[in-house]
């Protein structure tokens, strides 16, 4: 144990029992067993272990204090126990405790320490209560808190440190505060204080004063305490204040971390203060001038702009046009001719770009910009390019279940609807007459600049067959044409004219029969008889039946005329024969 180390003085330890390593081990020992006294100056006897004496320093070494207390032999004191350095003064008068009576070499035990904790404790007993304020010093760390030197040792839980937030327990050892008593047990002698319903009296007074001091329009500095997705909240020295995410600068930000950062010292404007409720409201754009006082005087719709871009969004991009001052081209302000779904497929965040400004909504904040507006408009151009009944050539660019889209130019498309695309055929899906890029004939049917459509038909370059079918296919027609679908309700036939018809299961055959596909099969060619049209709903109706009817009519009446024939043949090669034969009669 090195000479400057405490002795164990509470627990009555002899000088003897130290183990002194250094040069001054034998002065120290010598020190306590010198200047014997004289009989009848003191007697140990009269005085109890546990006492508080008084005594003066006759002597100061390095780390010892020699104190007479008037009793045979002179007490040591550690000086590391004198926490006022004004005490260390010979001849000066101190209180000591006795901590052990003489001992084997007639020394005694003091303790200054022990003195002073004694005393206090009966200070606190007698002028104390609970919530009295006292001074002290953190002096270490213990399980659940710090232990504080306030003449005694007390007891500072951790959860009456402080008000704020503690990242280290040793930045306040070896401190000095002011403390506050919760609980004096005076049985175990032990005590329990608080800094922080100090801090929190402090703050509340503070915070009344300052509500009371404070005025809108005011500049005052906070430190950041806290960041939200809202806002920023300040200590105005003892005050919160909120500084709305609105109020932090006139551009635009996603996030108040974009420009602040917890503990930062911050001059902001007061806004409103809520005297009532304890709120105030702070903002720190609001001691800069507003840009957009003057936005539509220096801005007027029309006027062409260059800027960066700073943000994209799925709907389009914002542009600083200056510092604080942000526009929105939509996505729909981008192209005249493309659909863009995406703002990237036209720009990119920190692309340089010049645009056309639309409006200004000043009170909102918003300016809408335009890319498009600094090219001519194709469309303006289409009416008398693409006039109805133009035929053009164009290239199927896509397919969709009700049509397909072709490019007329670079950026202008159009659109040939499925019932655009035949006259005669019933057509399901594009994909089943065109593919994607076929180069194919068209006609402009419709043109719409409002609202950039263009459509086209293919079977328009045709003449229309339905609008003379009476006429090249009347009823009572006999026609041939190859079966191209079967169904349980008869067999569609394609006519040599291109015209699908249908040939009712009742129409199939003049004999008894059970499927349709026991009279045809896809692929047959048939001759059947027209025995209905619908011009109207583009429909012909077949009959094999009657066809076979009046066929077989025909060879029955073929029979019976052969017979008559035949037997007016016989008839006159017998009268010939008999006529022969009577002529030869007669000549005879």
């Amino acid at each position: 144990m090195a000479k400057n180390q405490l002795l164990d003085w509470n627990a009555n330890k002899e000088i003897d029992d130290v183990d002194f390593q250094d040069e001054d081990a034998e002065h120290f020992r010598a020190l306590l067993h010198k200047k014997e006294k004289k009989a009848g100056e003191g007697s140990v006897s009269s005085m109890t272990v546990g006492e508080i004496l008084t005594g003066k320093i006759v002597e100061i070494s390095k780390d010892f204090v020699v104190v007479d207390v008037g009793l045979k032999s002179e007490g040591l004191v550690p000086i590391n126990e004198f926490l006022d350095p004004e005490e260390l003064v010979l001849g000066h008068h101190i209180e000591v405790y006795l901590a052990q009576a003489e001992g084997e070499n007639g020394q005694i035990v003091l303790s200054h320490e022990k003195a002073r904790r004694l005393r206090q404790w009966d200070y606190i007993v007698n002028h104390c209560d609970e919530g009295s304020v006292i001074k002290g010093r953190v002096l270490r760390k213990v399980k659940g808190g710090l232990m504080v030197d306030i003449g005694m040792e007390a007891f500072l839980p951790g959860s009456q440190i402080d008000n704020k937030r503690i990242k280290n327990l040793d930045d306040y050892i070896g401190k000095a505060y002011d403390f506050k008593i919760l609980k004096i047990n005076k049985e175990r002698k032990n005590i329990v204080v608080s800094r922080r319903e100090l801090l929190e009296q402090e703050r509340i007074s503070k915070k009344a004063e300052m509500l009371e001091n404070i005025h809108s329009g005011e500049i005052h500095r906070g430190i950041v305490k806290n960041i939200t997705d809202f806002g920023v909240f300040l200590d105005l020295d003892g005050i919160d204040g909120l500084l709305h995410i609105t109020d932090m600068t006139w551009k635009r930000i996603k996030h108040p971390s974009e420009l602040v950062s917890i503990g930062d010292e911050l001059e902001v404007m007061i806004l409103h203060v809520d005297k009532e409720k304890g709120r105030v409201a702070l903002g720190m754009k609001q001691k800069e001038e507003n840009p957009w006082e003057e936005i539509e005087k220096k801005y007027p719709p029309g006027t062409q702009i260059k800027g960066k871009i700073v943000n994209l969004v799925p709907y389009g991009a914002f542009i600083e046009i200056e510092p604080g001052i942000e526009g929105l081209i939509h996505v729909s302000e981008m192209s005249w001719v493309k659909t863009i779904s995406d703002p990237t497929e036209m720009v990119n965040k920190g692309d340089e770009v010049q645009a056309v400004v639309l409006s200004i909504q000043k009170e909102e904040g918003k300016i809408s910009l335009g890319m498009k507006q600094l090219e001519m408009n194709p469309w303006d151009a289409v009416e008398k390019k693409y006039p109805v009944g133009t035929h053009v050539k164009v290239e199927i660019r896509n397919l969709t279940n009700y049509g397909a889209f072709v490019e007329l130019e670079p950026g202008i498309d159009g659109l040939i609807h499925i019932s655009d695309l035949s006259w005669i055929k019933k057509v399901s899906h594009p994909s089943e007459v065109l593919k994607k890029g076929d180069m194919v004939d068209a006609v402009i049917l419709l043109v719409d600049k409002e609202s950039k459509k263009i459509t086209l038909g293919i079977k328009q370059l045709t003449e229309n067959p339905w609008e003379t079918i009476e006429r090249t296919t009347p009823v009572g027609l006999l026609v041939k044409g190859i079966v191209t679908k079967i169904t349980a309700f008869g067999a569609f036939v394609e006519l040599e004219n291109g015209i699908e018809a249908l040939v009712h299961v009742t129409e199939l055959s003049d004999q008894p029969f059970g499927k349709v596909e026991d009279i045809v099969k896809k692929g047959d060619e048939i001759t059947a008889k027209v025995i209905k049209l619908d011009p109207e709903h583009k429909k012909i109706a077949l009959s094999i039946k009657e066809h076979l009817i009046e066929k077989n009519q025909i060879n029955a009446d073929d029979i019976v005329v052969g017979r008559k024939n035949t037997k007016k043949r016989k008839k006159r090669e017998n009268k010939e024969h008999e006529d022969q034969a009577n002529q030869e009669e007669e000549n005879l």
